[in-house]
């Protein structure tokens, strides 16, 4: 019982350490935001305090909301998808030497293919609707999460494979306590890496293809040449970003890589 509530709270001592890594370099981001809005002057760059005061007076209304909770399905769905299908398939095609030489080549032309050349397509495909930003999200995350699943199973040590078959280590068991551990060092950098550019890439797309989201009020703020607005919308986004990486990813992550920690 000791020994259970000791490591329960060594976690949640080590998650919150986490969070004022995160906290400080927040902190940093906008002091380097500051000092460049005092240079630059207002006209090109806003102070934080402004941006955020407008935020905060964007929020008392519903529309922004409903912008944010739009672009963040999109961007959800999007990376879910390519979440799944990367993994899954990025680990079946390490799992033999051809699949993986064959597929090389493709998921190389897939990420050397600029999003934009996927948006356009996605609206020819589409139209002006959550298909558009969707499947441009998918199509651009799911060659990195493909790769970092490829390259985690590929890289399994093989006397460490030939051990499991000499014991005899049940399939199941070799899976959840031998390779997936493994793999899973590859794969949250991947999803990581897809996260984040989800949330750009569902921008993008909604600035030239909807008439909802954080994408389409960006480009109604510039219209209106709004940095303070402008950069409101940006905090707006980013916070979503930080939430769904630390409410979903990180404690996943933390779960999946508990056999790292010293007992």
């Amino acid at each position: 019982m000791a020994s259970l509530v000791h490591r329960a709270t060594s976690a949640c001592f080590n998650y919150l350490w986490s969070g004022w890594g995160a906290a400080s370099s927040l902190l940093l981001f906008f002091a380097a935001w500051q000092l460049a809005a005092d240079i630059f002057g207002p006209l090109v760059l806003p102070q934080p305090l402004h941006a955020i005061n407008r935020l905060w007076e964007l929020l008392h209304h519903a529309t922004p909301w409903h912008d944010i909770a739009v672009t963040a399905r999109r961007a959800i769905s999007g990376f879910v998808l390519s979440l799944l299908a990367g993994s899954v398939l990025g680990i079946g095609a390490g799992m033999s030497m051809t699949t993986s030489m064959l597929s090389r080549p493709v998921i190389t032309v897939l990420m050397g293919i600029p999003p934009v050349a996927w948006l356009i397509l996605a609206l020819l495909w589409f139209g002006m609707g959550d298909g558009t930003p969707v499947f441009t999200v998918f199509i651009a995350c799911f060659p990195i999460i493909f790769l970092g699943a490829l390259q985690g199973t590929r890289t399994l040590d093989g006397q460490l494979k030939e051990v499991a078959l000499v014991f005899r280590i049940p399939m199941t068991m070799r899976w959840k306590d031998l390779y997936l551990p493994h793999i899973f060092s590859y794969l949250f950098p991947a999803w990581s890496s897809a996260l984040g550019m989800s949330w750009k890439i569902v921008v993008m797309a909604e600035l030239l293809s909807t008439d909802d989201g954080i994408g389409a009020a960006l480009a109604v703020s510039r219209s209106h040449l709004d940095s303070v607005t402008s950069m409101a919308w940006i905090l707006a986004l980013i916070s979503t970003l930080l939430a769904v990486e630390y409410i979903l990813l990180e404690p996943l992550k933390r779960h999946v890589e508990a056999w790292r920690e010293i007992s």
